[in-house]
C-alpha cells in the first residue's frame, strides 16, 4: 500500500499537468496580446466618427461623479469620470478573447469577467484608449 500511494504521489502529477498543463495555463495567462476578433462577414458596432453624448441624461448617471465609470454597450465603450473635467473612453473589447460584456471596475483599474484578466486605466495600457473632450455636459469621443 505504501509504495502505491507513493507512487501515486510522485507519478499523476506530471501525468495530470502533462495533460491539462498546457492548454489551462495558456487559457488562463495573464499575458496582454492583442486579439482581434472575427466578425464572421458582419460589421462592428463601433462607429466611425466621433460619439457626442449629455452625460446628464440618465443613461450617463453612472459617471456624472468622479470615479464612476459605465460598460456603454450600444458604443462597445467603456467609460470612467477621472475628474470634473476629464472622462476616459476605452474599447471595452477584452484584449484576451474580445468579449465585451462582463467588465467591472475597482477604482482603479477594469477587470474582464471571463478570465479576470484586469487592464489599467491609464491611456498607455492594453485597452485602446480615445480622444475625449468635455465641455459642460457634452462627451466628444473621438474613435
Amino acid at each position: 500500500m505504501k509504495n502505491r500511494r507513493t507512487f501515486l504521489k510522485t507519478a499523476c502529477k506530471p501525468i495530470v499537468l502533462a495533460a491539462f498543463g498546457i492548454p489551462l495555463l495558456e487559457a488562463c495567462a495573464k499575458d496582454e496580446a492583442t486579439y482581434t476578433p472575427s466578425t464572421g462577414g458582419q460589421s462592428q458596432s463601433t462607429p466611425d466618427g466621433p460619439i457626442e453624448v449629455d452625460i446628464s441624461s440618465s443613461l450617463f448617471v453612472d459617471i456624472q461623479a468622479v470615479g464612476g465609470w459605465m460598460n456603454y454597450t450600444s458604443k462597445n465603450l467603456l467609460l470612467i469620470r477621472i475628474s470634473d473635467t476629464e472622462v476616459r473612453a476605452f474599447d471595452n473589447s477584452c484584449p484576451h478573447q474580445g468579449n465585451r460584456d462582463r467588465w467591472s471596475f475597482d477604482g482603479s483599474k477594469f477587470e474582464c469577467g471571463y478570465h479576470n484578466n484586469s487592464y489599467t486605466t491609464s491611456c498607455n495600457g492594453s485597452l485602446t484608449c480615445y480622444t475625449t473632450k468635455l465641455e459642460g455636459t457634452i462627451l466628444t469621443i473621438t474613435v
